[in-house]
């Protein structure tokens, strides 16, 4: 197995103190792994301290053979570690084309021309937003703005791609379509570490899925085994009997 993600003994917090307690994890080239856990368990802290949105305290970040960090955020974007976080990830006071295109600027020097064929490529998996490309992204949907942020890190041709609990506030008809497009680029072949608050259709895109415990690692394994562990369910996430088919499983 191929690492593109290694975290070894990672210790983040907030005012120095951690929230995070040496947390290992791996992300194989070309997998998708899910994190999960209850609320407070450090889940979204522990994706800000990979993305160098906030310092590790101790422990290593590497993707690949690349030592991240101590790397700033911005430079662990532009060596391929995209971060989309769950909230303020688009500019709604621009049109969907502007988003992306910041995107394509920020990662791209070369000329603008080579704009148009990458802008169809992030299109194809995309077909939902098309037809708004000349729209104010805060006109949008809750859904289809944040397919915009997922499309806009697409455009800075990522290694790593780092999802934020993409379906939070989402109707389960738009977090159904936006799995399923984070399907078709987990079969592109990129990487993909994600936190979701919808157990199951996190854990149905991914081939490895992780338990965060009170800012531990206190499981790990196959997402479908786990999605199936219904004493893990009990136990950490908060589901028991059977899951409603009309609403997230939020915890």
């Amino acid at each position: 197995m191929t690492a593109a993600l290694t975290v070894s003994g990672l210790q983040a917090g907030y005012g120095g103190k951690p929230v995070l307690h040496g947390v290992d994890l791996t992300v194989a080239q070309g997998s998708a792994l899910t994190i999960v856990g209850p609320n407070g368990s450090g889940k979204s802290t522990l994706l800000k301290a990979i993305a160098g949105q906030i310092p590790a305290q101790a422990g290593t970040i590497k993707m690949g053979e690349v030592d991240l960090t101590r790397m700033s955020a911005q430079a662990r974007t532009r060596t391929g570690l995209v971060f989309v976080p769950q909230e303020g990830n688009v500019f709604r006071n621009m049109t969907v084309r502007e988003n992306l295109r910041l995107g394509w600027d920020f990662h791209h020097h070369g000329p603008a021309g080579r704009l148009a064929p990458k802008l169809d490529e992030v299109l194809q998996l995309f077909p939902e937003i098309k037809p708004h490309l000349h729209t104010s992204a805060g006109l949008l949907s809750g859904g289809q703005r944040q397919m915009v942020a997922v499309a806009s890190a697409m455009m800075l041709d990522p290694r790593v791609l780092v999802l934020d609990e993409p379906s939070a506030g989402l109707s389960p008809r738009n977090a159904q379509l936006l799995f399923d497009i984070i399907d078709r680029i987990r079969q592109t072949g990129l990487t993909l570490l994600m936190i979701e608050q919808n157990v199951q259709l996190g854990l149905s895109v991914a081939e490895q899925g992780l338990v965060l415990v009170m800012g531990r690692v206190r499981h790990r394994a196959p997402a479908s085994e786990l999605a199936q562990d219904k004493s893990l369910a009990a136990l950490f996430l908060g589901a028991s009997g059977s899951h409603d088919a009309h609403s997230p499983d939020v915890f």
